[in-house]
């Protein structure tokens, strides 16, 4: 394809004298209205200055009206949008990208973000940088009054094309740019929604071939080539989305990705083991599944395993091995996928890839855009086989400093080619336009470039850096102890963001404890984020232990001899950059000093919210104890009529006697009862027998009376339900307006307006036949539902609807959840979650909806 030609930038000259070659493809012609005015922009810059100023606002002066700004990621996605929509003529290519604290690679269009660095340089555009909570800084870009006066000059047709992908199909409701952790929702007000396919990462075919610079060697077999299998990456596919526009071409490449693990004398030698490389036959498959039955007979694994083969190797200093990829890929796509992987005892791995074939481009002539799609499955690859062979205990610091995201984690490109086409001096490829955005591409944002010869060339980016010409591959070990600091450096500005997440996560405690006596679960809380911050310091402090012994063992290589290496020496400044690590690292062991000492502050905290739980509890059963003391007394009193009544029932009985002896019945002297008397009273003992069974009688009927009244009185199932929940009050008042209060009990201090109430529900249909007995207990003042008890006698209740516990339990509650007095909201303390915690919690949902999905 013939190269793509620069963003034409705003013209010295005025309109009037352009040529009509200059005028942009945005310009319109003679038979559009007069509103269609040529603004000095290319019809991109036209329409991507448009989009700003729909999705900003500035104010005017002297007013208190909010301004509106769009910040840079949602920016990034609409242009994507726009692109893939075919409105703006931009390329992009996948890029490692930060949103909120989770790793990501987006399809970025370097060109669009190109033009919008030059709309700023014009003024066309504000910008404004903001601090996120997750202390990353966030760009914002808002259209200026200068932007807003040109604006009005763009055409209607310009404005028409975007209208296309900005509003939601159908109406004039923008659309906004939502992230849900892991992909970007295109969203209306009124409820639109779709998934834009920005995170959706293209394949290319290649054939590779594994690659270790020779200053990595330490004997050995060489590495195999791949190159006769070259032409199978001719015959494939891609499911490229785009037209690529090529600018940049590159011949014989080598990739090599790098990154920093913790690492030691006995990991090196425990991963030696985990390979196989002590054994007679070395290496063969790995995989990083983890095996929960060893002591079975058979496993079964997927196919997908990644082949390693050992090159050789020092028990306690470094491995080298090839490894060879089997992973599912996309139809058609083929990729014949073999690293040259190195690790060493300093904590630098290196992933070295020697490209043989990209598409139909065989060893040279490479693209960029494809070898930036060809950079995303070496970054992701590399992953997967190191954390395969590494320890457990090194896969949970990674987890740690990278937030529980290790498995994207950044790494550090270092391209070499034999040659760059066009070759050109390190200044013309820095132009600020196609030939700098097509370096971005594979390289990040480009910070300098360097002739370091005549034919040899140094570009610096964000993520890496290219090293082009016929002697570029004499400088390998020049490179590759750059590529020891440079990695060191990305895993120490990760580690320094995961302190402040960290001491957020601290100060989130703090906030805790200082509520504690308003949260009845507060407590709990609290000692779970102490025991897992002090677990994350102790971790923290053993991985830069592990970082200072690093930059205390790597060794800085003398200066070459030749022109070309003192140029390139001087260029990489070795020397200064592991100065300046070594500074940084003993500034972190202040930063984990003082994260040790605020820890100990907070376990104070905790100490103090649990002495005050547990005085309060002693206050409760001072409470009871006085209550015992209260009912002894009553039971006293009871003992002493108790005694009063047996003299009673003494001097009644003493009474009956004499009257069996001496006294006379009314009704006995009665003449109608003459002949009873007459027949009872004269036979012998006959009276005395006929009282006995009065009063047997009477004696059965008081004790079956009163057995039967203490059977039921035993009847009771008493359910207590600890809910400790947050509630709406004024919807529980309106629910116990409903019921007879038969007790009520408040006590009042500082923080706690604590309520205990008991009512009897007279509605006994409703509960099989018996009223139960119900206590709440709850905190006025904070909103909170401590207890439930419902005392339930069962043997009042029909025998075929009485109510089991779990029966009670579902009553009582699905009472309480009829009146909706459960504050939900209030509830969330997700808010509150230590940052690992939330970063877990979305995998899971990711999870369940990948599940669902599938």
């Amino acid at each position: 394809m013939p190269p793509k030609p620069p963003p034409t930038k705003k013209p010295d000259k005025k309109p009037e004298e352009e040529d009509d070659d200059t005028i942009s493809s945005g310009s319109v012609t003679e038979s559009e209205s007069e509103e269609d005015e040529d603004t000095g922009l290319t019809e991109n810059q036209n329409r991507l200055l448009y989009m700003i100023s729909l999705y900003s606002h500035k104010s005017a002066p002297g007013t208190d009206e909010k301004e509106t700004w769009v910040r840079k990621p949602a920016l990034v996605v609409l242009l994507y949008e726009g692109v893939v929509s075919g409105v703006l003529d931009f390329d992009y290519a996948p890029m490692s990208v930060l949103i909120e604290n989770r790793r990501v690679w987006m399809n970025v269009s370097q060109e669009g973000k190109s033009d919008v660095e030059f709309l700023r340089e014009e003024e066309l555009l504000n910008g404004l940088q903001i601090s996120s909570k997750s202390f990353q800084t966030i760009t914002c870009f808002q259209i200026s009054e200068k932007g807003s006066e040109l604006v009005k000059r763009i055409s209607r047709k310009e404005k028409e094309a975007v209208h296309e992908f900005v509003y939601a199909k159908g109406t004039r409701e923008l659309l906004s740019a939502v992230w849900d952790g892991r992909h970007y929702y295109l969203c209306s007000e009124s409820g639109y929604k779709r998934r834009s396919t920005i995170t959706d990462i293209e394949d290319v075919s290649y054939v590779s071939s594994a690659y270790i610079p020779q200053c990595l060697r330490y004997g050995g077999r060489p590495t195999l080539s791949n190159a006769h299998r070259a032409h199978e990456s001719a015959s494939s596919v891609d499911n490229i989305r785009d037209e690529l526009d090529e600018v940049i071409t590159l011949n014989s490449v080598s990739i090599i990705v790098a990154e920093y693990i913790p690492f030691g004398a006995n990991q090196i030698v425990q991963l030696n083991n985990n390979v196989g490389s002590t054994e007679r036959v070395q290496g063969g498959f790995i995989s990083p599944a983890v095996d929960n039955n060893a002591a079975d007979t058979r496993i079964e694994m997927s196919p997908e395993l990644t082949s390693v083969d050992i090159l050789d190797f020092t028990l306690t200093n470094h491995i080298n091995f090839e490894a060879e990829i089997n992973f599912h890929n996309a139809s058609g796509v083929v990729q014949v996928e073999t690293f040259g992987v190195s690790l060493n005892a300093e904590g630098t791995c290196f992933y070295g890839m020697q490209v043989e074939a990209v598409m139909d481009r065989i060893k040279d002539n490479v693209s960029l855009d494809h070898l930036s799609r060809l950079l995303v499955g070496v970054q992701q690859d590399s992953c997967v086989i190191v954390d395969s062979i590494i320890s457990q205990y090194q896969r949970e610091l990674m987890q740690l400093v990278f937030l529980g995201d290790a498995s994207s984690r950044n790494k550090v490109n270092l391209i070499i080619a034999n040659e760059i086409t066009p070759h050109m001096t390190a200044e013309e490829y820095m132009d600020k336009g196609e030939y700098e955005n097509e370096l971005k591409q594979v390289i990040g944002d480009t910070k300098a470039a360097y002739d370091i010869s005549e034919h040899d060339t140094l570009i610096f980016g964000s993520h890496g850096l290219l090293v082009a010409g016929p002697n570029s591959r004499h400088h390998e070990p020049l490179l590759c102890a750059y590529l020891q600091f440079i990695t060191i450096d990305i895993f120490l500005q990760n580690y320094f963001a995961r302190l402040w997440i960290l001491n957020d996560d601290m100060v989130t405690t703090n906030k805790i404890i200082e509520h504690g006596e308003r949260d009845p679960r507060a407590l709990g809380r609290i000692r779970y984020r102490i025991c897992k911050l002090a677990k994350d310091i102790i971790q923290l402090e053993e991985t830069l232990g592990y970082l200072l012994e690093a930059l205390e063992i790597i060794e800085i290589p003398p200066e070459p001899p030749e022109q070309a290496g003192r140029s390139l020496y001087e260029r990489l400044e070795i020397a200064g950059m592991r100065n300046q690590l070594v500074r940084r690292a003993v500034d972190l062991k202040k930063n984990i000093a003082g994260s040790h000492r605020q820890l100990d502050v907070l376990r104070e905290m905790s100490a103090v919210v649990s002495e005050s739980r547990m005085f309060a509890l002693n206050e409760s059963v001072d409470m009871n104890t006085k209550r015992m003391c209260t009912l002894q007394v009553s039971n006293e009193k009871a003992a002493t009529s108790l005694q009063n009544l047996q003299m009673l029932f003494s001097g009644i009985l003493a009474f009956d006697f004499l009257d069996r002896i001496t006294g006379e019945w009314t009704v006995v002297s009665q003449a109608w009862m003459a002949s009873f008397t007459t027949s009872v009273l004269e036979t012998p003992a006959l009276w005395f027998l006929i009282s006995l069974f009065v009063w047997a009688i009477f004696s059965y009927i008081v004790y079956h009376f009163y057995t039967t009244s203490n059977y039921i009185a035993q009847g009771i199932t008493t359910v207590r339900l600890k809910v400790r929940k947050k509630i709406f009050v004024d919807k529980l008042r309106m629910f116990l307006k409903t019921k007879v209060h038969t007790f009520e009990e408040r006590q009042y201090d500082d923080y706690n307006d604590t309520v205990k109430l008991t009512y009897t529900d007279n509605l006994k249909q409703d509960w099989g036949g018996s009223k139960p007995t119900i206590i709440l207990e709850f905190d006025e003042k904070n909103s909170y539902l401590f207890t439930v008890t419902v005392q339930y006698n069962r043997r009042l209740a029909k025998r075929n609807l009485v109510f089991t516990a779990d029966e009670l339990r579902e009553k009582i509650m699905d009472e309480l959840n009829a009146m909706d007095i459960w504050d939900v909201k209030g509830e969330d303390r997700s808010s509150e979650d230590l940052a690992a915690d939330k970063r877990a919690y979305i995998e899971k949902l990711l999870e369940r909806e990948d599940d669902e999905a599938a």
